[in-house]
Order: structure tokens, then C-alpha cells, then sequence
């Protein structure tokens, strides 16, 4: 079983994964922080300094500052501000997110054209199609006789 194990971590999707997820995690601590600290500023520019975590609908009857008093009360609340920053982050994210796989493909795109472009190595001078296609009738009439 042991053996088994090592056999499945060592696999290169396994690895691949694993690189992935950190990888992952990492771009998420970024990505959190552009959101928090470079675009929610601009977005509160908009929205004239709008603190949509702060928004609630109280539940329970009683009257509370912020929303962080009314959990700690025990509260019942509806936290609508923090869905509509939950689905700013996410549409931040979505973006960001295409952005880099439009880049990368891009780069793959042009690398891939930068191949086909390239000529074919001099040792190995190309024969025109139909001096091949001639060749292979040739060939094949040679090895009816």
C-alpha cells in the first residue's frame, strides 16, 4: 500500500495539482489586496464612499450601530453589503483572471506562429509534392514486377 502511495504522489498530475493549488493560493492573497487596497478606493470614489460591508437589514428588532455589534448581540441579520462586495471581489477576480489567461494565450499563440513560420532546418532540403507523389508511383509500380 505504501509503495502504491508513493506511486500516485509521484505521478506528474498529482504534482501539477499540488503546484496549482499554492500556486492558487498566492495569486488569491494578490488579488485580495489589489481588490481591498487599490480598487475598492476607486469604487468608493463612485459610490461616495459607500461602505457596503456595513449594510444590513436587523432582524431581530433591536437597534444596532454596525453590523459587527448586532452579530455580537446575536443578532439575526441579512448582511446584503457584504453579498454586493462578495460579488464585486468575484467580478474584480473574473476579470483579473481573464486578463491573465488572454495573455498567456496570446504568448502561445505567437509562439506557436513563430514555429510554423520558421523555415525547415537546411539539412534537410524539403522535396516538392509531386516529385514525392512521382516517387512513390514509382515505388510501388517497381514492386509490382
Amino acid at each position: 500500500m505504501l509503495k502504491e502511495f508513493k506511486n500516485f504522489i509521484a505521478r506528474g498530475n498529482v504534482m501539477d495539482m499540488a503546484v496549482g493549488i499554492i500556486m492558487g493560493a498566492a495569486f488569491t492573497a494578490i488579488v485580495n489586496s489589489m481588490v481591498k487596497d487599490l480598487l475598492n478606493p476607486f469604487i468608493g470614489l463612485f459610490t461616495n464612499g459607500t461602505d457596503f460591508s456595513n449594510m444590513y437589514v436587523n432582524l431581530s428588532g433591536e437597534e444596532f450601530e454596525t453590523l459587527a455589534a448586532a452579530q455580537e448581540a446575536g443578532a439575526a441579520t441579512v448582511n446584503y453589503g457584504l453579498f454586493i462586495n462578495a460579488v464585486i471581489n468575484f467580478v474584480i477576480v473574473a476579470f483579473v483572471v481573464f486578463m491573465l489567461v488572454r495573455g498567456v494565450n496570446r504568448i502561445k499563440e505567437a509562439a506557436e506562429r513563430k514555429a510554423i513560420e520558421e523555415p525547415a532546418s537546411p539539412s534537410a532540403p524539403s522535396v516538392p509534392a509531386d516529385i514525392a507523389l512521382l516517387k512513390e508511383i514509382r515505388d510501388l509500380l517497381a514492386s509490382k514486377k
